[in-house]
């Protein structure tokens, strides 16, 4: 019998478990010591060798083992290895941001004068840290319309070192033909690097369609009460670093570890090994413990939770897109979606919980809504238990230009989101009376 989506059992395999046991279960196990059947928070900077040499030899990465926090924590790395499971990865390393995920896949990735190239529809701080702090760093992105996939083939370099997406976008509710894409970057030989974020691995597993890297923003839904900052890097171990040579980060030797070769030595891990022992070691933007314990414990209730966010999404969008208030809605659940149909394949249990909406009344009607609402809280967030609103033009893409707002999705009309697990009906009582006010 083939697995299915709840678990099942391969006829000639060991049994496959589940996404929602997966989510409690997976990277960690009763504390040997005291019996806690929670994993605990170690809030420690360090750890006791047993001697010389067990120090020796975790220093030059020739034993596993924990050294200091700032590269290994025993809360964090369940969390590494519970995400490496849910996203149907090799290995993870947690960061303190979504954007220090980032940093440390680009900084594994590229030397200067390289090149990678991004979808314009993303969150509007990737744009920025993208086009212009990565500048800083002599790192250089092209950004492009990525609704056909041959957009991202068009703008191939020899210095082309990695295509970045997002699937399903944030602000915006565009799905991209993920399958696609990755065949661009497979033909290229370059790692594809998506921002699993909005969907989650419960939604979507990137891996499965080609994708050789995910990042997340784990303050998102995966931690999922708005308490705790923090980001996730996995690497499916599938991408051949020695193919050609293109990537010397990860197949000349390191002169930070005498030598060492990381894809030669640590094989289908070495890219996350490269980003700890290295991204992590000299930039130090590790994951607090405590951040790492309340993500676990937000994704032991991830699949619960994310039913019921799409749920609640799918009520609200079809009640605004009937409004007369609303000049249009942006959310690939709603059979009137020009994304409607990769939602379905790539998304089939949900289109997330997060999209936008124009108001006929342009800025000025988008300010009054978000200062009318009662229920929604008007913050820069996503993924909360909490349903909230924000008008992007006028916070998280103000520092874009008006050009690069309106590619993104981000309009002057525009009112982004992220709905929550309240009852459905409050929620629409309160829009629509903000609406009438706006």
């Amino acid at each position: 019998m083939a697995k299915d989506g709840n678990g099942a059992k391969s006829a000639d395999g060991p049994w496959q478990y589940g996404p929602e046991t997966r989510a409690i279960h997976a990277g960690s196990q009763p504390d040997p010591i005291t019996g806690a059947r929670n994993t605990p928070i170690y809030q420690t900077t360090s750890y006791v060798f047993d001697d010389v040499d067990h120090a020796a030899d975790l220093f030059n990465l020739r034993t596993f083992g924990f050294i200091y926090s700032r590269l290994t924590n025993p809360t964090v790395a369940v969390l590494e290895e519970r995400l490496a499971n849910l996203e149907n990865g090799r290995a993870s390393v947690c960061a303190a941001s979504g954007h220090a995920a980032q940093f440390l896949a680009f900084f594994s990735l590229l030397e200067p004068g390289d090149e990678f190239i991004a979808s314009r529809n993303l969150y509007g701080g990737s744009i920025t840290q993208f086009g212009v702090s990565f500048k800083r760093l002599g790192w250089h992105c092209q950004f492009v319309d990525p609704t056909n996939a041959e957009n991202f083939r068009k703008v191939l370099t020899p210095k082309t070192k990695a295509i970045f997406i997002e699937v399903l976008a944030n602000p915006g509710g565009l799905v991209l033909d993920l399958e696609a894409i990755a065949a661009v970057a497979e033909e290229a030989h370059v790692p594809l690097i998506v921002d699993n974020t909005l969907a989650t691995p419960y939604l979507l597993q990137p891996m499965d369609w080609g994708a050789d890297l995910v990042v997340h923003s784990t303050t998102k839904f995966l931690s999922g009460h708005g308490t705790s900052l923090g980001g996730a890097l996995i690497e499916s171990g599938r991408f051949d670093w020695a193919k050609d040579d293109r990537f010397p980060t990860m197949t000349q030797p390191d002169p930070a570890y005498h030598g060492l070769t990381f894809y030669e030595t640590f094989g289908d891990f070495g890219f996350t090994m490269k980003a700890r022992t290295v991204g992590l070691r000299d930039f130090g933007p590790c994951m607090s413990p405590a951040n790492a314990f309340y993500t676990l414990t937000g994704i032991e209730t991830l699949p619960a939770r994310m039913d019921r966010h799409v749920a609640n999404a799918q009520t609200v969008a079809e009640f605004l897109e009937s409004h007369p208030a609303v000049a249009w809605v942006s959310y690939a659940g709603l059979k009137s979606s020009p994304h409607h149909d990769l939602a379905k394949k790539y998304l089939p249990k949900g289109a997330g919980a997060v999209f936008t909406f124009g108001l006929k009344g342009g800025f000025d009607a988008g300010v009054r809504l978000v200062e009318g609402v009662n229920l929604f809280s008007h913050l820069a967030n996503v993924g909360d238990t909490r349903s909230l609103i924000l008008h992007p033009a006028s916070t998280t893409h103000r520092q874009l230009t008006d050009e690069q707002r309106e590619a993104a999705g981000a309009g002057p009309d525009v009112i982004r989101l992220s709905i929550g697990l309240e009852t459905p009906e409050d929620l629409i009582h309160d829009l629509d009376q903000a609406l009438s006010m706006a």
